[in-house]
């Protein structure tokens, strides 16, 4: 019987960039001019979010920021390296990158060959200077597993989970940053270069009836507002757990061994249309944090699709389905951390199972 290791962890894009633009999603929003004025003054911010403003507009608490993350994604690849797996199995949302109008699949296996990924894509689209000073164009490769990725894609479809497979990845646009920034991000002095395990990326459409309506991007409130023109709704929070246990099932059953990998961080501000896009649902990720600390995956599986778009947590969708496969393989919480902000856009979490 295989054996399998858990790991959640961030893919957060702005980790990659300078910290003179770690606030960059937030100074953007602040631009809306149909978001109140009061809302908008940092004189008006909850304590937390003065502090990490600061009189810099955030730029000294982006270098603590910084240090928090990469000492936990340094723990997740201790933790990974010390497993020594065979192949990442790795969850991760699709925001309107591989997956666009011809097709949005809840699920898909990408079952790929080696694959090479320019990592600042998503910064080069928003225009912040990636961290290494590289050019844009930089690359490495993703290392695939398209056989054991098949096998994982017909095991999911006979155990009742529709699932998706692609072979190949679409082209003339970046490689979906869940997973390139999941390779780069736990090989980060390398930048991505050196990364020696095999990925198989198993993609979440996350954002649901915001895939299309908004491209995977920022909305202004002009347009919401104005009435948008919803997409179908994702997965359910629910199935999602589902998708994780089967896949768990189908790792444990083989011979390789198998890490079994959540990206993405938790709330969202950009997608908590409640909070006005200027910080994410901490009250809502914090009770998820505590029930997962707990081991109470019935509080997680009573929430639903509606309350998960609500508070921006479309991501941790991600994180579904890593606990789905924790609770079906009956594995322990060895360590986490939950890493709260209310200026650069989403909280993070970090975690270790086994």
């Amino acid at each position: 019987m295989a054996e399998v290791l858990g790991v959640g962890l961030t893919h957060y894009p702005l980790l990659a960039g300078k910290d003179t633009h770690m606030a960059s999603l937030l100074k953007s929003t602040l631009k809306d001019p149909d978001i109140p004025a009061d809302r908008k003054d940092p004189s008006a911010w909850p304590p937390l979010a003065k502090t990490e403003w600061g009189d810099d507009e955030g730029v000294s608490a982006a270098t603590e920021h910084r240090a928090v993350l990469m000492d936990n994604l340094l723990r997740c690849r201790k933790a990974i390296d010390e497993f020594a797996p065979d192949v990442l199995i790795v969850w991760g949302d699709d925001q309107y990158e591989n997956f666009r109008e011809e097709v949005i699949p809840s699920f898909c296996v990408l079952a790929y060959e080696d694959t090479e990924v320019e990592p600042f894509g998503v910064l080069d689209m928003i225009k912040v200077p990636n961290y290494w000073d590289l050019p844009g164009d930089t690359s490495f490769t993703m290392r695939g597993d398209p056989d054991y990725a098949k096998k994982a894609a017909a095991e999911v479809l006979g155990s009742g989970i529709d699932v998706a497979y692609s072979y190949q990845q679409r082209k003339g646009i970046h490689f979906p940053h869940a997973f390139g920034n999941t390779q780069l991000f736990l090989d980060f002095d390398n930048v991505g270069a050196e990364f020696p395990y095999p990925i198989v990326p198993m993609a979440v459409n996350c954002y649901g009836e915001h895939v299309i309506a908004r491209k995977g991007g920022i909305a202004r409130f002009a347009d919401i507002n104005a009435g948008e023109d919803l997409d179908p709704p994702g997965p359910s929070p629910r199935r999602c757990f589902e998708f994780g246990r089967a896949v768990g099932r189908f790792a444990a059953r083989g011979d390789k061994r198998v890490a079994l990998v959540a990206s993405s961080s938790w709330s969202h501000a950009f997608l908590h249309d409640k909070g006005w896009h200027l910080r994410p649902d901490t009250e809502a990720d914090q009770t998820l944090y505590d029930a997962m600390v707990a081991g109470d995956y019935d509080l997680w599986n009573a929430r639903t699709s509606r309350q998960v778009v609500d508070s921006g947590q479309h991501e941790m969708l991600n994180w579904y389905c890593l606990l789905g496969a924790m609770s079906e393989l009956d594995m322990s919480l060895r360590w986490s951390e939950l890493v709260v902000t209310e200026i650069f856009n989403s909280n993070k979490a970090f975690a270790v199972f086994g």
